[in-house]
């Protein structure tokens, strides 16, 4: 059971992954196409983040009283809408439609974010084995693959509709086999602290309902979703801004856009399909603040690169510093008895508003003082979840010999 139901989070993750990377390497076409500004553009992105937004809060309401197979199975269904939207309306100029597509795009993500981690979660405790980095390296997956295809398409002049109906259809297909094999053991009404899924009866939810609200918001909590904010934030903004700071700031082609973002997107899975082993050798807290360290020696490259191909190389830096550090910090918000879940909405909401305040924020500043200027935003938040690693390291009382719930000895 846990190898299909592994394998259907991980393709819905991978879904999110592709979606967005297909969109991304396109931006630069679809900013020509609707002939937008820098700072419009970070109004069009804003649907991908409000509609991730939305999504994310109402999952976190939801969770709880339908289980998270609905919430995963519409991670899938409205990323595959909303794309195509986008490559019917961009080419229409129509900016609204796109809005709206990404819109739904960045809903359905956002609803299966909060699905996926806590299943995720509740899966690594159940077999002791690291299954939340690995979700996030699915994402980063699609993302190299997305990545791969955008560059070539864009290289080989297809137009955008093409490329994103294509891609509409590789989604759909992975929604469909995920759909199939979900077998979810967090269900509605269930806590985290029954693994697999055992409901709770209406009256035990009600005694525990007032403790769980107000032991929730921790001091350690609200560290845990700095450093969240701060490596979405960090991920969000080389995502949206990469490829348009590459042809505005550096006057290169669309193709080298495309180019810079999959190999930041390659980074990012490189550091996480290798970074398990230093987890589970050194622990959370000194890993996370490696990644935001080496993360902010990217970005201060790509904000003093003179050239392409120096922002390509730093862009790679970027990547594989804050690979791991979403993730861990999940899985850090996600180790409590009775808790995990809500910690997990908590904290993944924090990494949403991130992606909310991202777009427009980063586009507004880089209007005015270019882009590259605008990326020591990411910078300086890097430095805040540098500071607040300690926040993640694993419960003293836990067992040893586990990095993913209690931390190694």
């Amino acid at each position: 059971m846990f190898r299909r139901h592994r394998a259907a989070l991980f393709a819905t993750s991978t879904i999110t992954g592709f979606g967005i990377a297909s969109w991304i390497t396109r931006t630069p076409a679809v900013r020509s196409e609707l002939g937008a500004s820098i700072e419009v553009m970070g109004i069009v992105l804003l649907g991908l983040s409000v509609g991730s937004m939305l999504g994310i809060l109402g999952a976190g309401a939801l969770v709880r009283r339908i289980g998270t197979r609905p919430l995963v199975v519409l991670g899938g269904v409205l990323p595959v809408v909303g794309m195509l939207l986008v490559a019917l309306l961009a080419p229409a100029q129509l900016g609204a439609g796109v809005w709206a597509g990404l819109f739904l795009i960045g809903f359905g993500a956002g609803a299966a974010e909060i699905g996926l981690n806590v299943e995720a979660a509740a899966v690594e405790r159940a077999i002791s084995r690291p299954v939340v980095p690995v979700l996030h390296a699915c994402f980063s997956l699609g993302s190299v693959v997305g990545g791969a295809a955008g560059i070539a398409m864009t290289g080989l002049g297809v137009p955008v509709m093409v490329h994103l109906l294509v891609a509409a259809g590789v989604m759909a297909a992975l929604a469909s086999a995920a759909a199939v094999m979900l077998r979810p053991l967090h269900r509605a009404g269930a806590g985290a602290a029954a693994g697999a899924g055992a409901p709770v009866t209406p009256p035990e939810r009600e005694e525990r309902r007032a403790p769980r609200a107000r032991s929730v918001l921790t001091v350690q909590v609200l560290l845990i979703a700095l450093i969240t904010l701060a490596m979405a934030f960090a991920e969000g903004a080389a995502s949206d801004w990469l490829p348009l700071l590459m042809t505005t700031g550096h006057d290169a082609p669309e193709v080298t856009g495309s180019l810079v973002f999959t190999g930041f997107a390659l980074a990012m899975l490189v550091g996480r399909s290798i970074g398990t082993p230093f987890v589970a050798r050194f622990g959370r807290a000194p890993v996370i603040r490696v990644c935001a360290a080496v993360g902010l020696v990217g970005v201060l490259l790509v904000v003093v690169a003179p050239t392409p191909t120096l922002t390509a190389v730093a862009a790679g830096v970027w990547g594989l510093g804050i690979a791991l550090g979403f993730p861990l910090a999940i899985s850090a918000a996600g180790d409590h008895p009775t808790d995990g879940d809500r910690r997990v909405s908590t904290v993944a909401t924090a990494g949403y508003i991130a992606f909310l305040a991202g777009p427009p924020l980063l586009g507004f500043l880089g209007e005015h003082l270019g882009l590259q200027l605008a990326m020591l935003v990411p910078a300086a938040l890097l430095v805040l979840a540098f500071l607040a690693a300690p926040a993640t390291r694993a419960p003293a009382a836990a067992s040893e010999g586990q990095q993913f719930a209690p931390a190694t000895s």
